[in-house]
């Protein structure tokens, strides 16, 4: 009876802990189903970030070849008229992007430049279309900026055909004689205009002065520089001091969206301008950059290993535009992507990989052949991403 006794408790003893055992296994197996699900994306987004961010040419080369047959494709329907083309201020910005990714890729691979230099100019010079700027003009009341350079008023706009020419002119010995000269003048103005603006701010429309715009307007001139060797030191050192004084606001670091030419605020302080000023900056001034780096990373929010940039500086609020993009509870997609190119540009490999993870998430980036493009963003998107993911250090020297 003992015996028996005994066999009997051992088996309910092992019973009992057999139904321990098994809310554990259950328990066990929901921690780490959550543990893939909180790892696996951020692995995921982030396996290329690293090729990104040392400039692998793969990836490099996979991009520059889808922004190169978007330029074929447009002169291809110009030269025939068949439409589909991309004007007004969205075409302005995907051709001058491109330029200034392709640029850089010549900076990175001079092995690569007969290939792609002419691709840099040929962008860079349909950034000048007129239909490129009609918004402008028109909002000049006619009056069209590359025209009248003798003019007082601002067209800050066009800094971004002139920093796209001034990169053209840097990589393509085929660049065009006549359109230097032409751009030499426009350099030459805004030096003017620059030095005479006690805030160093030029209105892009009137009474509407961006500061990303006149960052522009400095990077321009700073490659100037690099491809005459004229010396434009006094207004470059204008231009930084008065950013520094009158463009970033003090508490958040950040520089303020729009402003009057006389400094004064007409929007809060936000981050899609502030990483496009950073990018700028990159060309003109590092050490600004690295300013405007600042602020903008203090506004990086994270989440399983991706980064992504709240719009409004802390204290402010507002909605979405064209600048921001729609705002997902404060979120700007569009400031997220600028944010690469100061991330790089500085080193900065966990900023640049988080950031690099919800783009890729919301990039939806393909492989096709040799070409890779980003499928949600399209082509001004990709332009966009080519000049922010090869950013450098070596752009400001």
């Amino acid at each position: 009876m003992e015996t028996r006794s005994g066999i009997g408790e051992s088996d309910r003893s092992q019973a009992s802990i057999t139904r321990f055992r098994r809310p554990l296994a259950i328990v066990a197996g929901i921690v780490a189903a959550l543990l893939v699900a909180a790892v696996l994306p951020g692995w995921w987004c982030g396996r290329d970030a690293d090729e990104w961010f040392r400039g692998d040419p793969t990836r490099v080369r996979g991009l520059a070849e889808e922004l190169a047959a978007f330029e074929d494709d447009d002169d291809r329907r110009r030269a025939t008229d068949s439409g589909g083309v991309i004007d007004g201020m969205w075409g302005l910005l995907a051709h001058q992007m491109t330029a200034l990714g392709l640029a850089q890729v010549c900076l990175d691979h001079p092995e690569w430049r007969e290939r792609y230099a002419p691709v840099v100019t040929r962008a860079a010079v349909k950034s000048l279309l007129p239909e490129m700027r009609v918004a402008f003009t028109d909002a000049w009341h006619g009056e069209d900026g590359s025209v009248h350079l003798d003019s007082p008023n601002g067209h800050a706009y066009l800094s971004y055909p002139a920093l796209a020419l001034g990169m053209a002119r840097l990589v393509d010995p085929g660049f065009p004689t006549d359109l230097a000269s032409w751009h030499d003048a426009l350099i030459g103005s805004y030096e003017r205009r620059l030095l005479a603006s006690p805030t160093a701010l030029l209105d892009t429309f009137p009474g509407e002065a961006y500061p990303t715009d006149v960052a522009a307007v400095a990077a321009a001139i700073a490659v100037h520089t690099r491809v005459t060797g004229v010396d434009h030191t006094v207004v470059l050192a204008h231009w930084a001091r008065q950013v520094r004084a009158v463009q970033i606001d003090r508490d958040t670091g950040l520089v303020v969206q729009r402003m009057g030419a006389d400094g004064r605020a007409h929007d809060a302080p936000r981050t899609s301008g502030t990483g496009l000023a950073a990018y700028f900056a990159g060309f003109a001034d590092r050490g600004l950059l690295e300013e405007l780096a600042a602020g903008l990373f203090r506004q990086e929010r994270s989440f399983l290993g991706f980064g992504a940039f709240h719009e409004y500086g802390d204290g402010y609020d507002g909605v979405g535009d064209m600048d921001s993009g729609p705002l997902v509870l404060g979120i700007s997609i569009s400031a997220t992507g600028f944010a690469l190119a100061p991330a790089r540009s500085l080193g900065q490999r966990e900023v640049f990989t988080r950031v690099y993870r919800t783009t890729d998430l919301a990039g939806l980036p393909l492989r096709a052949g040799d070409r890779v493009r980003f499928a949600t963003g399209g082509v001004i998107g990709n332009a966009l991403l080519l000049a922010f993911l090869t950013s450098g250090p070596e752009l400001a020297r």
